[in-house]
């Protein structure tokens, strides 16, 4: 019985560290900065790694991307000067979600198939939405309309007051002026190529990632009240700052940087726009 009872035991440590390791159902992969998480009536900055939840709303800045993971290996990219909300996400094994873009633009791209009938995700872009089982599209509601545009595989999409519609050509969209009806095109290549860098983050841009190795330090001071100071700005600016040192001279940092050049061009975006005159790339 003793045996018996360690093997259950066993099974059971086993069984509860898979679920402490099961990834979120949505997480943040990638920051270009600067961007923002608006949770429960409260911003800050958006930081690689967060997982995310029903509820919570991105914001990005001029010039800024977010890029998030799903438990299943989707990535949503979000362009700049863009407004995301996930609406509800969870994974019992079969992943749902409600995504819904509020402005800006965005692309969703499976990695890889899944069961069928596995995942069950819908896309709102405003007046328009898109449910996927697996596929790659792209989309934007500016001020203008709401577009989604097909880049493979197959997804219905509809608005208000007008029937469901299929898409499964590539580069086959779907808009909705805000002051006409909707209908379908076709859009050429070239032109699908400038959309898709809309969403994409830029070779040298201040890009975060969770695990990476370059920071900046925007400050080195020793008076603790002008570095939390320091902080509070560019926390507030959109960049996950933070203090380093129990005491003087202490270091206002902005960590994780996906590498040298990222770190540089933080370090010149925050010299550029006034909040740090001394900021300046280094590792670690």
């Amino acid at each position: 019985m003793s045996r018996r009872f360690a093997a259950l035991a066993a099974a059971a440590a086993l069984a509860l560290g898979a679920a402490h390791a099961a990834p979120p159902v949505v997480a943040v992969e990638a920051v270009q900065y600067p961007a923002w998480l608006e949770r429960g009536g409260e911003s800050r900055p958006l930081e690689p790694g967060t997982p995310l939840a029903a509820g919570d709303r991105i914001r990005t800045g001029a010039d800024a991307r977010a890029r998030l993971r799903m438990s299943d290996g989707a990535g949503v990219k979000l362009g700049e000067a863009a407004r995301f909300e996930i609406v509800a996400a969870a994974d019992d094994g079969v992943l749902r979600a409600r995504l819904r873009v509020l402005t800006g633009a965005f692309r969703y791209a499976t990695e890889g198939p899944r069961a069928k009938g596995r995942r069950e995700i819908e896309i709102q872009v405003k007046n328009v939405t898109a449910g996927i089982r697996g596929t790659d599209l792209w989309g934007k509601s500016d001020a203008a309309r709401d577009l989604v545009c097909l880049i493979e595989g197959r997804i219905t999409v509809s608005s208000p007051g007008a029937a469901p519609v299929v898409l499964d050509t590539p580069r086959a969209y779907y808009q909705r002026p805000r002051d006409g009806e909707p209908g379908v095109a076709s859009v050429d290549p070239q032109q699908l190529g400038r959309w898709a860098r809309e969403t994409e983050m830029g070779a040298a841009g201040d890009q975060g990632v969770a695990a990476g190795a370059w920071r900046v330090v925007a400050a080195r001071t020793g008076d603790a009240q002008a570095a939390e100071g320091l902080v509070a700005r560019l926390r507030e600016a959109g960049y996950p700052a933070r203090r380093e040192g129990a005491a003087a001279p202490f270091a206002v940092v902005v960590p994780s940087l996906a590498g040298e050049p990222a770190a540089r061009a933080l370090a010149r975006r925050l010299r550029g726009n006034g909040l740090a005159a001394d900021a300046a790339a280094a590792r670690g």
